[in-house]
């Protein structure tokens, strides 16, 4: 074999082991679906964690038994950093969500770089077109896509192209957070599963299992009985972040809340 030929090989070994870090799947195959975030601060309350460490607090959250990570990057409202997951890209075989506010394909460029897996789209900040193209254009860099909505006036942004649906508990306009939304929209979810699954038989393309996106909650949770609920109602992941970090290991406490569910 020519050196060339070595390094194609490579590619494509790298290539089949980013492909096995899909959120998707991770939310599929997971009995908890906790996607434990990494999250020092908030614009509403200021700082939850200053001094957390995410080559601490990241790998911690692995080992106590989340699904997926999350990531907060973006630093003026959030302190976050890209450079979080580049540190922790080399601790954790997790898959990474880059949870951000993206309205620009160079930052999709940036989260591939830095060893993301997947990215948030977020319905309330883009228009229809602009998330077909960036969803597109992430899916073209390797990433998954979750797409976060607020309000049954959103579920047409879910589109056969969106990976992960997340339903934000938190209003971003008003920040008051109430986890009903996740109750109110689960219907029209499932029945966008449905469709999904009648797609799929037609197509023969996906197990049943795969049909369509997988849907989340978001915010506000910190009730393991809650969350059987939300499972119980058709939700496969929960994105949680701040009920953790607020606690001085994080890592401890998401292990504690897996032991409760």
């Amino acid at each position: 074999m020519d050196i060339l030929e070595q390094i194609i090989a490579t590619k494509r070994q790298e290539l089949r082991f980013d492909k096995r870090r899909s959120l998707k799947q991770a939310l599929l195959a997971s009995e908890t679906g906790i996607i434990a975030e990494f999250k020092r601060k908030s614009p509403s309350k200021g700082w939850i964690h200053a001094d957390a460490s995410p080559l601490e607090v990241v790998p911690a959250y692995a080992a106590a038994g989340a699904a997926a990570l999350s990531i907060l990057t973006d630093e003026t409202y959030f302190g976050g950093s890209l450079d979080f997951i580049r540190q922790v890209r080399p601790l954790v075989d997790l898959p990474i969500l880059r949870k951000d506010f993206i309205i620009d394909p160079i930052q999709l460029v940036e989260a591939r770089q830095a060893g993301a897996d997947a990215v948030l789209l977020i319905a309330a900040c883009l228009g229809r077109g602009d998330c077909a193209a960036l969803t597109a254009e992430a899916h073209r860099l390797g990433l998954e896509v979750l797409l976060e909505i607020h309000g049954a006036d959103e579920l047409d942004y879910v589109t056969p192209d969106i990976d992960v649906v997340g339903v934000n508990n938190r209003h971003l306009g008003t920040f008051v957070t109430d986890v009903q939304a996740s109750f109110d929209l689960a219907p029209a979810l499932r029945e966008i599963r449905r469709s999904s699954r009648r797609m799929t038989e037609e197509e023969g393309t996906q197990t049943e299992e795969e049909a369509g996106p997988v849907f989340i909650s978001e915010s506000g949770l910190g009730d393991p009985a809650t969350v059987r609920a939300l499972r119980a109602a058709g939700f496969r992941g929960f994105l949680m972040g701040e009920h953790f970090m607020r606690q001085p290991e994080p890592g401890t406490a998401l292990a504690e809340f897996i032991q409760a569910l």
